[in-house]
């Protein structure tokens, strides 16, 4: 594989995306190839269709290698929301005297603070809430100051196993892959999208996906919450098929042609043309039935927030990202207003690609990019 290149699929709940790519300047990325394909997506935590997915994930694996030369030796996995739990823990370990904090410190407490019991689920990496030293000073990074003691305050991202051998049985074929790596999504977006100053008081990021979605709380270097439903456009899509007997099809187009925010008359019509007939439809009609279908997304949203009972988010910034966030104009308006709560809608700050469906593919390649970044450092300088 390329030095300085990494290997990431984006798994969503609409197609699978891989993409090869380095890092630019000004935080940029340089793209060296790109291949997506279509699948049935994923649910109530499950694929739809597994073998589909297989078949998908071979696709763009496929594509890629040949487009590199078989160059590929490593793969970075994104898990989806739907297939993550996370598990947090607050453990201390206490040293003879007043010491430096070392490496080693730290990774010996984040061993200890993994879960022993998991239920189905794999540990694919940790992340730090924040760290306490002896003097009660809380911090993210640890390593040099003195202290007599460390507490941690530590998230374990859990991946589910079928899901995990799922991508491993379909990769099997791919004998040139000798490494798979799997990096929680929802972490990957809480550190690209959401700066540190922002999570050092708790974030909220709403990744709003095509079928699914995923809520999550930010804090320090990790999450400390993190809740999937499975809705999102296609069930805006669907409830207007199932109210307005329209096709699915149409009822996708009409989620483009809509603005919630503007101000037409009782006759003003929406049009679109499918299968040769043409289907006619009142604005106003459209967008009360979408209103009626984002309340009920947004009714889900509440139950996050309240179930989360560490810290009052209802003065929080929700930020919104994900294929649904833009896909109908005036829904992040309309979810504001319903939760009375202020909302942002974020993307990657990056030429072509600042659009809020490119955010996960992004957040992976950042941490992907990052994780090896971090783990030629350590081969060179022994800390």
């Amino acid at each position: 594989m390329l030095n300085r290149s990494v290997a990431v699929i984006d798994v969503r709940s609409s197609d699978v995306t891989a993409v090869v790519a380095e890092r630019g300047v000004n935080k940029t990325f340089v793209i060296k190839s790109k291949f997506s394909c279509p699948y049935d997506g994923y649910a109530e935590g499950q694929l739809l269709d597994a073998s589909g997915f297989a078949g998908a994930l071979r696709s763009v694996v496929k594509n890629t290698l040949s487009s590199c030369g078989d160059k590929v030796r490593a793969l970075y996995i994104g898990v989806p929301g739907e297939f993550t739990r996370v598990a947090v823990t607050d453990n201390v370990i206490s040293f003879p005297s007043m010491k430096k904090v070392g490496r080693s410190d730290v990774k010996s407490l984040e061993n200890s603070s993994v879960p022993s019991t998991r239920g189905g689920y794999r540990h694919v990496r940790s992340g730090c809430l924040y760290y306490v030293l002896s003097d009660m000073r809380r911090v993210v990074d640890p390593v040099g100051m003195l202290t007599d003691s460390l507490r941690g305050r530590l998230c374990h991202y859990l991946c589910s196993e079928p899901f995990c051998e799922c991508v491993e049985n379909a990769l099997q074929q791919f004998p040139q892959i000798t490494k798979i790596n799997f990096i929680p999504s929802v972490h990957a977006e809480a550190m690209y999208l959401l700066a540190p100053e922002k999570r050092d008081e708790y974030a909220v990021l709403l990744d709003f996906g095509y079928i699914s979605s995923t809520y999550s709380v930010a804090c320090g270097n990790g999450v400390v919450y993190s809740e999937s439903f499975s809705l999102g456009t296609g069930h805006l899509a669907l409830y207007l098929t199932e109210t307005m007997d329209m096709p699915y099809d149409v009822a996708v187009a009409m989620l483009g042609k809509v603005n919630l925010n503007s101000k037409e008359g009782a006759s003003s019509m929406l049009e679109h043309s499918y299968g040769g007939k043409l289907y006619r439809f009142t604005a106003s009609e459209i967008k009360e039935k979408l209103r009626e279908a984002l309340d009920g997304i947004c009714e889900t949203i509440e139950e996050c927030r309240r179930a989360f009972t560490e810290k009052n988010l209802d003065y929080k910034t929700l930020y919104i990202t994900g294929e649904s966030a833009l896909a109908v104009r005036g829904a992040a308006d309309h979810i504001s207003g319903r939760l009375v709560q202020t909302v942002s809608v974020t993307a990657p700050q990056i030429p072509y690609y600042d659009k809020p469906q490119f955010s996960s593919l992004f957040s992976l390649l950042d941490t992907a990019l990052t994780d090896k970044e971090n783990s030629s450092f350590l081969r060179f300088f022994k800390l």
